[in-house]
């Protein structure tokens, strides 16, 4: 994959992607605001360019929906997570630690402010890596003894603007961000990644194969775009 980072004015920043196996060019703004151009591998950077050029008031009116909201207290963590503020005056500094089923925030601040944020995310984080280390493993290896599928290993990873990923060799990436979908989207993102071990492209033989593994995985496919890797809310939205 081949990638190069430009500045488009009214923008901003561009990453331009090339990728094999890709035939259209295709527009997503990530969790973070990044504005993302995927191309085929043939096609010349320009185009990714003028393609973003020609959707600006697109990009700008969803670049303003990125706003995060702050992580609240209750708040659901992947599967079993939920975070738990306490205010306490004395306390030197913020401090979290994760304990079963909570994620434990302690500070001498508000619960809003940006540095307890910032320390809430990184926790939840931990949280969401530790569930996906010790859950996606296991559920790849059952649905790919399910389906006849093989790969040589799994690991686990945050990704920025993707689910997961699937190497020549077999080698599978997850996103711990998964752990924040629910469970028939995750198993999307598996099977997907699985068929990738026999197709490294999107071809129709992959999409048949992928079926045949996962019915209605194309209508699926819309869904999980509402869904963004992200702590507290839905994926990169798409044009």
């Amino acid at each position: 994959m081949a990638q190069k980072t430009v500045l488009v004015p009214e923008i901003g920043n561009i990453l331009l992607s090339k990728r094999k196996g890709t035939r259209n060019i295709r527009l997503s703004i990530s969790a973070a605001g990044q504005v993302r151009v995927g191309l085929p591998a043939w096609a010349p950077y320009a185009a990714g360019i003028n393609f973003a050029k020609s959707r600006t008031d697109w990009i700008k009116k969803h670049q303003t929906s990125h706003q995060v909201e702050p992580l609240r207290h209750g708040a659901s963590i992947g599967k079993s997570y939920h975070l738990q503020y306490f205010y306490d005056p004395s306390h030197g500094k913020t401090t979290t630690r994760l304990l079963p089923g909570e994620i434990r925030i302690i500070s001498n601040l508000p619960a809003e402010s940006p540095a307890v944020q910032k320390k809430a995310s990184q926790a939840a984080e931990r949280a969401l890596k530790k569930e996906a280390e010790k859950l996606l493993p296991i559920r790849l290896a059952e649905l790919a003894a399910r389906h006849g599928f093989s790969y040589k290993l799994v690991k686990i990873k945050k990704l920025r603007s993707r689910w997961g990923s699937c190497s020549n060799d077999k080698l599978i990436t997850l996103n711990y961000f998964l752990m924040q979908l629910p469970w028939p989207l995750i198993d999307y993102v598996l099977l997907h990644e699985l068929t990738h071990t026999v197709h490294l492209n999107h071809s129709p033989s992959f999409w048949s194969d992928f079926e045949k593994a996962y019915p209605n995985a194309k209508q699926m496919r819309k869904q999980i775009r509402a869904w963004r890797p992200i702590i507290n809310s839905p994926s990169p939205v798409v044009a």
